[in-house]
C-alpha cells in the first residue's frame, strides 16, 4: 500500500469511528417499568383523543404540544382539554425525531400516562415513560374490537435487573381487559 492509499485510508477510518461515535452519543435508552409502577408514579392517566399537534422552538429544540381531549379520566384531576408536550417535530423544512417520542395524528385514541414536573401545577403533561406510557387503541375494521397497544412493545427496552434489553409490554389487549388492569394497577399504587 503507498504513501497516498494508507493516508485516504485512515482518513476513512477516522470519519468512519466518528460517524459511529455520533450515532452512539445519541441514542435513547430507556429502562424498563412495569406497568404498576407507570401507573403509581402517573400524576393522571386517561384515555385521550388527539385533536391537534403543534411544533415550536424552544432552547434550540423542536417541541411539539399535543392537544387532546379526555374520553376517560382513570386517575388524577384532568380538565376535559389536556396539552402533552413531547420532543421533537417538524417546523416548515426542520423535522426532529427522538426514539421512543411518541407522535400523534388527530383523530388517534390513547391511553397516556401523565405527569407533571415537581413543582408543576399546570400543563403542558409530559407522558411518563415516553412510549412505555402510551397505550394507543385501534379497532378492527373487520370486527369492530378495539385492542390496546404499548407503544414501547415493539421495541428492546433495558431491564435493570437483568441487565439484558428484552421486548416486553402490552400488545392487541382487549380494552376492556386493559381497562382492568389499569384499575387492578391503581388500586395497588394507593
Amino acid at each position: 500500500m503507498s504513501y497516498v492509499e494508507r493516508r485516504r485510508f485512515l482518513w476513512i477510518l477516522l470519519l468512519l469511528t466518528l460517524t459511529l461515535l455520533a450515532v452512539v452519543a445519541n441514542a435513547t435508552t430507556l429502562a424498563r417499568l412495569r406497568f404498576e409502577e407507570l401507573a403509581r408514579q402517573a400524576t393522571a392517566v386517561a384515555r385521550l383523543r388527539c385533536v391537534s399537534a403543534k411544533s415550536f422552538w424552544q432552547n434550540g429544540e423542536i417541541w411539539t404540544d399535543t392537544t387532546f381531549e379526555v374520553v376517560e379520566k382513570a386517575k388524577g384531576s384532568l380538565p376535559a382539554v389536556v396539552q402533552v408536550r413531547t420532543l421533537g417535530g417538524t417546523l416548515g423544512h426542520f423535522h426532529s425525531r427522538v426514539e421512543e417520542t411518541p407522535i400523534f395524528h388527530p383523530g388517534e385514541e390513547a391511553y397516556l400516562l401523565l405527569w407533571l414536573s415537581e413543582g408543576q401545577e399546570e400543563t403542558p403533561f409530559r407522558i411518563l415513560g415516553w412510549s412505555q406510557g402510551t397505550f394507543r387503541i385501534v379497532r378492527d375494521p373487520r370486527t369492530g374490537v378495539a385492542t390496546v397497544t404499548q407503544d414501547s412493545a415493539a421495541t428492546a427496552v433495558f431491564d435493570s435487573q437483568t441487565r439484558r434489553f428484552v421486548h416486553s409490554g402490552i400488545r392487541n389487549l382487549p380494552v376492556l381487559t386493559f381497562q382492568l388492569k389499569l384499575k387492578k394497577a391503581l388500586e395497588g399504587a394507593k
